[in-house]
């Protein structure tokens, strides 16, 4: 049980970050439209890597750092803040939607054709590049580790296989929405996108927030008294 929660956190955790809305899924939604499945999977597939080596370096990091208390002050402090601006951020823009944009040299018919060792590097890199991933594993990926108790190789690797699937499974959907000829679908799916992030936004932020208090003032209170 302990295991599947595990995974499950780390399922969750990638979702959540996979449904902000962004250059790489700007670029999977884009060049799945217009060069159907195969280009934009391979393009998915090398952000997931590039996510999971975030995911794996915050997850080293922060497996020592937890154990002291400071430090785990300013990660329930800070992961919720951000966590509850992200629900915020992400719950106007469902409200107010915008239209994606394109993707240069990727909505033209006459754009070369990707080959799929290229699409998954370029998904690496997009992944990698991008300054808010840093700022997400430092702050928000530090303290759902923290939940979940990650500290372990057998639980580490749990965890980050579910980070792994959470991510193969977004790219497969929009992927899939995609290569199906669903040009029109463009503003509806982010809209839908947006909704669902706001969601397990409020969601990570109620767990790390109880959790926190739980663990940083209830317990504390508990060890003093005794």
């Amino acid at each position: 049980m302990h295991a599947f929660s595990m995974m499950s956190d780390g399922f969750f955790l990638s979702l959540s970050l996979c449904l902000d809305i962004g250059l790489v899924n700007v670029a999977i939604i884009s060049l799945t439209l217009s060069h159907g499945f195969r280009p934009g999977f391979w393009l998915g597939l090398g952000s997931c890597v590039g996510d999971l080596i975030y995911a794996a370096l915050a997850l080293a990091g922060m497996a020592a750092l937890l154990q002291f208390e400071s430090v785990r002050w300013v990660v329930w402090i800070g992961g919720a803040a951000i966590l509850l601006f992200l629900t915020w951020k992400m719950a106007r823009e469902a409200m107010y939607p915008a239209t994606a944009p394109a993707v240069a040299g990727e909505g033209s018919a006459s754009a070369p054709h990707l080959s799929a060792w290229r699409g998954f590097l370029r998904g690496v890199l997009l992944a990698v590049s991008s300054p808010s991933a840093i700022l997400w594993f430092a702050a928000v990926g530090g303290a759902l580790i923290a939940k979940a108790g990650a500290t372990s190789p057998t639980t580490a690797a749990i965890f980050l296989g579910g980070f792994f699937l959470g991510g193969l499974c977004w790219t497969l959907f929009i992927c899939g929405l995609g290569s199906h000829g669903r040009k029109r679908a463009g503003a509806g799916l982010l809209r839908a996108c947006h909704v669902l992030s706001a969601l397990l936004f409020a969601y990570f932020s109620y767990s790390v927030i109880v959790n926190g208090y739980h663990d940083l003032i209830v317990q504390s209170a508990a060890h003093v008294s005794s």
